[in-house]
């Protein structure tokens, strides 16, 4: 196979990297290091450059401002004496600035990058891909697609917090949120840890010791239903002692989702009668929750296990069920 051939034909693409290198090493007599290539790379990654964007303005821009270095014009910068300096004069504050520069970079070493190096060990590939995958390459705070922001793989729980290097204390959020998040979000993430910690020693779901646990997670857990509605009924829940459903924090949503499915797969594979499911939670009192932390109920179905199925989970209210008949 020729290069031209892998290039027009064979070449699957996730993103722009392949061809991009490909072009780059070509440009260069078909040898570059490293360092170079990832250069190249990010010349295309419009990401950081709205990150950079956004220190130009918001910090270094309004610190020269404010003394008088620098004016704005609409979405320009300029220096307010360039016009009355002389070329010796440019040249000598050029020096003076990469000075500057390497004394700094000398007495902080790479610590000043650190904002942008959270993940000091790289996340592998293939787990990168999980973590994206599961949250449908969009950012898990905002929502926006990889397709317009640049998705990073962040800890959920910090690393200098105790956080692992783990599938399950990972998640994908856009540069922007993965950036501002320490600074702009309401909840402490100094205290992460202890925040999914949060046990009730009253709680029958918070000490479940006894029980067969099915699978488990770094935020969740699941075991078959004491009561069970149908044989193998089994309830995930959140390892945080927490009432309701709707106050689950993104990351606990994750998790808990992740085992409905291995649990799901699970009952399939050990029980071939198995045809459907239904998944529900209870929330509050008036909706029939009578423990007071979320769980969720995945409940097996099987043909024939009630005489007429149609409606699911409407049927809760007697006569609900079947809209095709009652024109619901």
């Amino acid at each position: 196979m020729t290069l031209l051939d892998f290039i027009k034909s064979k070449m699957k693409m996730s993103h722009i990297y392949q061809p991009v290198m490909i072009k780059s090493l070509l440009a260069n007599n078909g040898k570059m290091d490293i360092e170079e290539l990832a250069k190249e790379l990010l010349k295309y990654d419009l990401s950081q450059v709205e990150y950079y964007r956004g220190i130009t303005n918001n910090m270094v821009g309004t610190v020269l401002r404010k003394h008088n270095i620098v004016e704005k014009e609409k979405n320009a910068y300029k220096l307010v004496e360039f016009n009355s300096l002389t070329e010796s004069e440019k040249a000598s504050a050029i020096k003076e600035c990469n000075q500057k520069i390497d004394d700094y970079i000398k007495k902080r070493g790479l610590s000043i990058w650190e904002h942008r190096r959270r993940n000091r060990r790289p996340v592998p590939g293939s787990i990168r891909f999980q973590v994206l995958k599961r949250a449908n390459f969009k950012c898990e705070l905002c929502g926006i697609s990889a397709d317009i922001r640049a998705l990073e793989v962040d800890h959920i729980t910090p690393k200098n917090s105790g956080g692992k290097d783990s599938i399950h204390n990972y998640q994908a959020l856009c540069f922007t949120c993965n950036a501002q998040k320490k600074d702009t979000d309401k909840t402490d993430f100094r205290n992460w840890t202890k925040l999914f910690d949060e046990r009730d020693k009253d709680c029958p779901f918070c000490s479940t010791q006894t029980r067969e646990i099915l699978f488990e997670n770094n935020l969740a857990k699941a075991f078959y239903d004491l009561y069970p509605v149908t044989a193998n009924h089994v309830l995930i829940i959140p390892k945080r002692h927490i009432s309701d459903y709707f106050e689950l924090h993104q990351a606990e949503l994750n998790a808990i989702g992740e085992l409905i499915k291995l649990s799901k797969f699970e009952l399939e594979k050990i029980d071939q009668t198995i045809k459907g499911f239904n998944i529900g939670v209870n929330s509050g009192k008036v909706s029939g929750q009578t423990i007071n932390h979320c769980h969720v109920h995945l409940i097996p179905r099987r043909d024939g296990d009630i005489e007429n199925p149609i409606g699911g989970i409407r049927n809760m209210f007697p006569g609900k069920g079947n809209y095709l008949t009652n024109g619901l």
